[in-house]
């Protein structure tokens, strides 16, 4: 595994002009290796090195409380809580040329590399993994989909929970065991389930607010399988919506569909988002969309990479983000319709199957 996907990090390394770099993510190293680790206040690190024109040099730095890391790269070097480990990594640099470090490596740490000299100068290369992480493998989009598969399923079951009467934060807790039934591990994110005027804030917690008949019902809620995350989010009626409401409820879909309808290689982030802005904007409702359009997922829900208007890199096949345009009316009501998708050859994969039709519930 790591020879593969050590070549794509040292390819974007050498784009920023660098040869070298040292990953202190646990998540990045299990991506790179296999091996994870929760190192908590212990030093945990992977090297990696350009070796000759095209060959990979890789260097595990472990303490020997961890897990057994043998094997997850050419060389393991194991600590005890009694040594220092910043000698050891700078006995493996290369002093004469820059170090790349990623954002998790910690300022006890950093800062005695650099007193050793363990570098000419360190850059915060992060990009660099991100971005290999980023353009998901066969292998990686079918779990992918297999997580959204069961996301689907979940918000079928989340449908049937809504009656007049249940609070947000039952509903919520009893997600859990759902997931579990389904052959999913965790939840992806704390979720969101949010009544009536809840729903138009955005990141609304779960709380012992009780439903009534009429209110509207959203829900914002990510398993895990075998490690890679899904995200979605449907609003759902509980009487027929007035014109009002399904003007924003229509308003968000159409917005949804459009920027999802023009996905393909080539086009930026920012156009994805734009398109849905636009249209949303059109409808009288702008300020109310308040924020990106969407986030890069994978082994966390939210990634490095968004879809915003400032974001003009183009869509890379294999990338996979959210699309979730939203309105939300302080007081008043909160719509959100989110999906997941995987870039493609021409155009992209919808993982979620959920319908967005307007969907009443009898509570």
């Amino acid at each position: 595994m790591i020879d593969e996907r050590a070549q794509a990090v040292l390819s974007n390394l050498e784009g920023m002009g660098l040869s070298q770099v040292l990953v202190s993510d646990p998540l990045a190293i299990w991506y790179l290796t296999g091996y994870y680790t929760e190192p908590y206040e212990r030093f945990l690190g992977l090297y990696l090195a350009r070796e000759g024109a095209d060959g990979v040099r890789s260097v595990m730095f472990a303490n020997q409380l961890f897990p057994d890391a043998t094997g997850a790269a050419q060389k393991t070097v194991v600590f005890s809580d009694t040594d220092d480990p910043v000698p050891l990594v700078a006995a493996e640099t290369d002093h004469d040329k820059a170090l790349g470090v990623d954002k998790a490596l910690t300022a006890r740490w950093l800062l005695p590399l650099m007193d050793a000299k363990a570098a000419t100068s360190f850059v915060l290369a992060s990009k660099a993994v991100d971005d290999a992480r980023s353009i998901k493998s066969p292998e990686e989009q079918e779990l992918m989909q297999k997580a959204s598969s069961i996301n689907d399923q979940a918000m079928g079951w989340l449908r049937s929970q809504i009656h007049e009467g249940a609070t947000e934060l039952e509903i919520a807790e009893g997600l859990l065991g759902e997931y579990r039934r389904l052959g999913a591990q965790d939840h992806s994110f704390t979720p969101i389930v949010s009544f009536g005027a809840n729903a138009a804030d955005p990141h609304h917690e779960p709380d012992g607010t009780v439903l009534k008949k009429g209110e509207m019902v959203l829900f914002d809620v990510g398993c895990k399988y075998n490690s890679y995350c899904s995200d979605m989010t449907r609003t759902f009626f509980t009487a027929e919506p007035t014109d009002r409401q399904r003007l924003v409820y229509e308003t968000v879909r159409k917005a949804n569909e459009a920027a999802e309808a023009i996905i393909k290689p080539g086009v930026t982030f920012a156009q994805i988002d734009l398109t849905a802005r636009h249209l949303i904007e059109d409808a009288g409702f702008g300020p109310y969309f308040n924020h990106r359009l969407g986030h890069q997922i994978g082994l966390m829900d939210h990634e490095p990479g968004d879809v915003s208007a400032t974001h003009d890199e183009p869509v890379q096949v294999g990338q996979c983000f959210s699309i979730e345009p939203g309105i939300y009316i302080p007081g008043e009501i909160g719509v959100r319709i989110e999906d997941l998708v995987i870039v493609t050859e021409d155009g992209c994969k919808v993982l979620n199957s959920y319908p967005h039709t307007i969907d009443v519930v009898e509570a």
